[in-house]
């Protein structure tokens, strides 16, 4: 193409699909915007329901057991080949690449290849960890970057913190009281004050996503950039945030900029994370490398094609501690298999909240947890009723089992051969720790 777009990859913490775009009562006006210029992809996935791995996911083009990130990468977790980063193919392409904010990919940034480093970003290795980087240290690097952009290209890796926890204060209008929780936890006063306070830190990350948004357009780069507004996984809530069910890697994605992703369309197909890389690659002509496993959602932007993909897949291995878990989507069903032979939550793996202690007050811990799960999307969107043991859909689970085997044979998931063990040197937590890492201040 005569003059390549760049591309804006703004992206967030922890927010799933809880924006108000996707209707639910969370104010975020910039990113409304945004979407209403754009494409909005109502049923995206992650590739996986943790930080690094999503991440890994997306910036591959590749399942996170297959690129190497299985945990998280301040753990000790790290890219197999970071050369296969998207950075590098827009490198040979003429793209300058920058990145300031949350990376979550490695433990040095220096590692990843990008041509300049933004101050502040995530980095371990200075004994820090993402709460620096939030809007207000992390908006201004952008808007500096956009304001003194370089003559050719750029690919700019914009990375909230927000809506991680520990969450932002509730200001006018989000008085908990008449808010409402995510569906996994009960409606009671303690979920709503949560609620209360990931709807404060949305804000937040919109107030960012505006300002950045902002400087591209007084800088006139809006035509000419593709902006992606996404985010790694679900919100930090039991039973979401860890988890294989479409609260766990249901998230946002909207696209805006040229080759079509203009004009408030919505789309309802299911697509992945792993979709992005190769659709960059279709809209800037260039090759795709052959390590990518995802589909090019080209087709669905000029209207050759109603669907990309039958099914899309996820992984689980690591978070705090392990706990092993592949999964398979269809437009109907979804299916979970977990590996090992715990049957009991893993408490190291939800983030610590009060919505977390209402369950371990009522004893979340010794709550089962199947091996397999199957469930009808369409009449149970929730994922509440397993159906792995009906027999009328023994039919269905059969074709969903072959479907995640196949996948998991030709992506050589190291589970077929296997536990998986933690890198040497790497960090893993006990399933039933409750360190001072796991209970809240005030808790036993």
């Amino acid at each position: 193409m005569a003059e390549r777009p760049n591309i804006l990859y703004i992206h967030s913490h922890d927010t799933g699909r809880y924006v108000q775009p996707y209707g639910y009562a969370v104010a975020t006006p910039n990113i409304q915007h945004l979407a209403e210029e754009g494409v909005l992809f109502r049923k995206a996935f992650s590739g996986a329901p943790t930080c690094s791995p999503s991440r890994a996911c997306l910036l591959t083009g590749q399942c996170a057991h297959t690129s190497g990130m299985l945990g998280l990468a301040p753990y000790g977790f790290s890219l197999y080949d970071y050369s296969r980063h998207i950075v590098h193919t827009l490198r040979g392409a003429g793209y300058h690449s920058a990145l300031t904010g949350v990376q979550h990919i490695a433990k040095d940034p220096n590692a990843i290849g990008y041509d300049q480093l933004l101050r502040p970003v995530y980095d371990k290795i200075a004994g820090r960890d993402g709460t620096f980087c939030t809007v207000e240290t992390v908006a201004p690097k952008a808007v500096e970057f956009l304001n003194n952009v370089p003559a050719q290209p750029f690919f700019l890796s914009v990375g909230f913190y927000e809506t991680h926890r520990e969450y932002h204060t509730p200001g006018p209008g989000e008085d908990a009281r008449y808010g409402m929780p995510p569906y996994p936890v009960p409606d009671t006063p303690q979920t709503r004050r949560d609620m209360a306070g990931f709807r404060a830190s949305a804000r937040v990350l919109d107030e960012g996503i505006g300002t950045v948004l902002a400087a591209l357009e007084a800088n006139g780069l809006s035509d000419n950039t593709l902006v992606i507004c996404t985010t790694d996984h679900g919100i930090a809530f039991p039973s979401m945030k860890c988890n294989l069910t479409d609260h766990g890697i249901g998230v946002m994605l909207i696209m805006r900029g040229p080759g079509g992703f203009a004009g408030g369309r919505v789309f309802d197909t299911i697509v992945s994370h792993v979709d992005v890389y190769p659709t960059i690659c279709d809209l800037l002509d260039i090759e795709h490398p052959s390590w990518l496993q995802g589909k090019s959602m080209m087709p669905l932007i000029r209207g050759a094609a109603e669907h990309i993909n039958e099914e899309v897949f996820a992984d689980s291995t690591y978070h705090a501690a392990y706990e092993p878990q592949r999964a398979v989507r269809t437009r109907r069903w979804k299916y979970i298999r977990r590996y090992g032979e715990r049957r009991k939550p893993v408490m190291p793996n939800c983030d610590n909240s009060v919505s977390k202690d209402l369950w371990v007050d009522h004893g979340w811990e010794e709550q089962h947890v199947a091996s397999e799960q199957l469930y009808d999307v369409i009449f149970d969107p929730n994922e509440r009723r397993n159906l792995a043991g009906d027999a009328t859909v023994e039919t269905v689970l059969e074709e969903m089992r072959g479907r995640l085997d196949r996948w998991m044979r030709e992506t050589e998931d190291p589970l077929l051969d296997g536990p998986v063990p933690c890198p040497p040197g790497g960090t893993v937590f006990d399933p039933d720790s409750f360190s001072s890492y796991l209970r809240r201040p005030g808790r036993k």
